[in-house]
């Protein structure tokens, strides 16, 4: 999402390097030194190429981004690593609404494409942005049911391994959920809430969106199941999560106090009894905020 959805780690941080960089000095993208592209040229061309599709965007048909070969091949790397583990752990809210968008596994999929089918099942889009924005900037566009995604793809050397948002994420994690009406309902009501509270507020609301759409898990039929984009997009993440992260009872203002690490894995998940006792409960707490 924006400045709070930094997409999921799915490999150890990389030490930093405070080296200088002069070809860093007017990209539109800022990569920090531990990024994997930092030092690629290229890459950093790429993605300054793909934030000017973003920001020179005003309304109307989303435009189209040509994917490299090399972009395509690490979109079928991370299909092929998170199709397995989707079957497993992936919840069947996520599933039915996955069949129903039917992302192609072979090539990046366009939003404008993607918006197609969202529009037609819940009304919502996803419209393209340049990298991270605000929180209450990104969620308030989804009171307008409106998705702020990025096109840019992830650093060749790591294909399972993003510190930001990336358009796996966003397609993967997110766009499928945008077909489903609980997460369509779930998504309006943080928008509303993130428009109406005060900074502070904001906080709490962005914590609790971390840790529900980003690293949900529910139980489902007694099982552990995911619904947070977060996991759902990281092979590193979905993988582990059971054995690595604390798993804590739900409770939305519980949640909203806990600090969240968008750097490292999760080291704590909190576990809905069910997936529409989960949306029942977060929308009634959004609901009481003045």
């Amino acid at each position: 999402m924006g400045a709070m959805k930094l997409s999921p780690v799915e490999a150890q941080i990389h030490e930093k390097s405070e080296a200088p960089h002069p070809w860093r000095e007017g990209d539109l993208v800022q990569l920090d030194p531990d990024h994997p592209g930092f030092r690629d040229r290229d890459y950093r061309e790429r993605r300054n190429a793909i934030a000017r599709i973003a920001l020179e965007y005003q309304e109307g048909p989303v435009p189209r981004v040509d994917y490299t070969a090399q972009e395509q091949e690490t979109w079928r790397a991370v299909w092929a690593s998170l199709a397995p583990l989707h079957r497993k752990y992936a919840c069947a809210q996520y599933r039915d609404a996955s069949d129903a968008v039917r992302l192609d596994r072979e090539l990046v999929p366009q939003l404008e494409d993607v918006n197609a089918s969202l529009l037609r099942a819940t009304g919502f889009t996803m419209r393209p942005v340049a990298g991270l924005v605000g929180d209450r900037t990104f969620l308030g566009y989804l009171s307008r049911e409106r998705f702020l995604a990025t096109q840019y793809m992830r650093h060749p050397s790591r294909p399972f391994y993003t510190p930001e948002p990336d358009v796996v994420h966003e397609l993967i994690g997110h766009a499928a959920t945008f077909c489903e009406p609980g997460f369509a309902r779930l998504n309006r009501a943080f928008g509303k809430a993130a428009e109406r509270v005060d900074a502070e507020t904001l906080s709490r609301v962005a914590r609790l969106y971390w840790y529900t759409l980003e690293f949900g898990v529910c139980r489902e039929k007694g099982a552990l199941k995911a619904y947070g984009a977060g996991l759902l997009s990281s092979f590193g993440e979905l993988g582990g999560f059971e054995e690595r992260a604390r798993l804590e009872p739900f409770d939305p203002s519980v949640i909203a106090e806990t600090p969240y690490d968008p750097t490292d894995y999760q080291r704590v998940l909190f576990v809905a009894p069910g997936f529409a006792e989960m949306i029942e409960r977060v929308c009634e707490w959004l609901g009481s905020l003045a």
